[in-house]
């Protein structure tokens, strides 16, 4: 590192230097064997213990193999549930970043109050950023710019990328996250609804945590590429991503406009590779239609910003019909923003709260609704997959009494994050408290259970169509 990095601290002339010889004792070079030890050949195995041939895992896991995952293949494809759809964690649409993540921007609720200006030296008690850890980080870049053996990769924007982003994965919230430049442009400008990539939705498989496509846009790039929900993403333009986190696959997916990216997948067993073309998705986070016995039938696939303007189209739209009951589908609906599912709530709740949050010091904040007109009958259809936003809907609709939950427990994400810009364009991303619903249920990784429990019968849909969850829905909605 440059001795001129704002980082750098103060030289004390009487401090060891991280790796310097304490006095009274000789350097030893590299790779020297100390005193009174045999020496041991590179790659073989210490006293009493089995070699281990180069790129075998430890305590006899088996490795992917080049040009392959065969035994990581049988744990994806094990996991795999009926209906295509293989476990549930972190969803992540392709350019819409919010995700799961119930997320707040530029949040007035839990603003940060830092005493050190950024980019300041820290010399706080406990802080991490200190002399020894910059020390440190000077001979580890040291030993990567000596001994690394593919120099050509070692780029100083990536190495201190990656710093960045280990600190806050270090803590193991995986909604806690840093943005990049290019990342934190591209969330501010997904939550819009708009953005340019291939028109999917991807998520973590359960148990392995490998990116898996959860949901394909229909007339998008990615159906016309081929590509079905269940698909485990493998390699994007020749990059392993078995084991990135969404956000940087939907990095690597994303693109200017009319540009391609090679997809490879594993579906069943077998490896796919398809191409698709990128272009502008105007993602329809709603979607509506007349139902026989005039029951009106409402999507909501996400929580935009474009998505309250159209859940009110819709709706309109369907009462101009003449609906007498309305079905609203929130199954693998991953989440959104506070913004829109608290405008959709206000216009189904009766006067009182719609859900609350509380931080880590207690200070609650309380989001309530004037009250709706609105009094037909009502039912959601949720599963696994309805996480966040989608969970402060329909446990709101269930807490109230509006309405029946048709389906099975929803995924169970009860934590909220806020978006914290830093001067140099990029961004943090940290949970920053619990969420309550309307009758104070804490749901974090229990979930919702519905009213009415329907496990999806994706044998039926294959066959005729015929999707289960739903007709159970109907025949609430109308008292059949």
């Amino acid at each position: 590192m440059d001795e001129g990095n704002m980082y750098s601290a103060g030289q004390d002339p009487q401090a060891q230097q991280f790796g310097q010889v304490p006095q009274g004792q000789q350097p030893q070079q590299f790779g020297q064997v100390p005193q009174g030890q045999e020496p041991q050949q590179f790659g073989q195995a210490p006293q009493g213990q089995q070699p281990q041939q180069f790129g075998q895992a430890p305590g006899g896991i088996p490795q992917p193999q080049s040009g392959g995952y065969p035994e990581y293949r049988q744990i994806l494809e094990g996991k795999r549930k009926k209906g295509g759809w293989a476990g549930k964690a972190g969803f992540f649409i392709l350019g819409l970043a919010a995700g799961i993540a119930l997320l707040f921007i530029a949040s007035r609720l839990f603003p940060m109050h830092i005493a050190a200006t950024q980019g300041g030296d820290s010399s706080e008690e406990g802080s991490v950023v200190n002399r020894n850890s910059m020390n440190k980080l000077d001979v580890l870049e040291q030993y990567i710019r000596e001994y690394y053996y593919e120099p050509e990769d070692i780029k100083e924007e990536t190495l201190e990328n990656g710093m960045y982003k280990g600190l806050m994965s270090s803590l193991g919230d995986p909604y806690t996250e840093y943005y990049t430049k290019d990342e934190y442009k591209s969330l501010t400008e997904d939550t819009t609804g708009i953005y340019k990539g291939i028109g999917a939705y991807i998520g973590l498989q359960e148990g392995t945590g490998a990116p898996m496509f959860t949901s394909i846009m229909p007339g998008t790039p990615a159906e016309e590429a081929g590509l079905k929900a269940g698909d485990i993403i493998c390699e994007v333009n020749g990059t392993d991503t078995l084991s990135m986190s969404t956000s940087d696959v939907a990095a690597l997916v994303k693109g200017e406009e009319g540009t391609t990216v090679d997809i490879k997948v594993s579906r069943d067993g077998q490896y796919i590779t398809v191409t698709a073309t990128r272009r502008t998705i105007n993602v329809p986070t709603v979607d509506s239609k007349m139902l026989d016995g005039k029951i009106g039938y409402l999507a909501i696939t996400q929580f935009d910003d474009v998505t309250p303007a159209q859940f009110d189209e819709n709706l309109a739209e369907l009462k101009k019909q003449g609906m007498t009951s309305l079905i609203i589908d929130l199954r693998n609906n991953p989440g959104g923003t506070v913004s829109a599912v608290t405008q959709i709530a206000s216009e189904l709740l009766p006067e009182g709260l719609i859900f609350y949050m509380e931080d880590k010091n207690g200070r609650r904040e309380e989001y309530k609704c004037p009250g709706a007109d609105f009094n037909l009958p009502l039912a959601v259809l949720v599963n696994e997959y309805s996480a966040s936003a989608s969970e402060i809907l329909s446990g709101a609709i269930q807490d109230a009494g509006i309405g029946k939950l048709v389906g099975v427990t929803t995924y169970g994400k009860g934590i909220v994050q806020n978006l914290y810009p830093l001067d140099d364009g990029t961004a943090l991303k940290i949970t920053v408290a619990d969420y309550y619903t309307r009758a104070g249920r804490n749901i974090h990784k229990v979930g919702i259970e519905p009213d009415v429990v329907v496990e999806y019968d994706s044998e039926a849909f294959e066959k005729d169509g015929t999707d289960n969850q739903l007709e159970k829905a109907k025949e609430i909605v109308t008292g059949k």
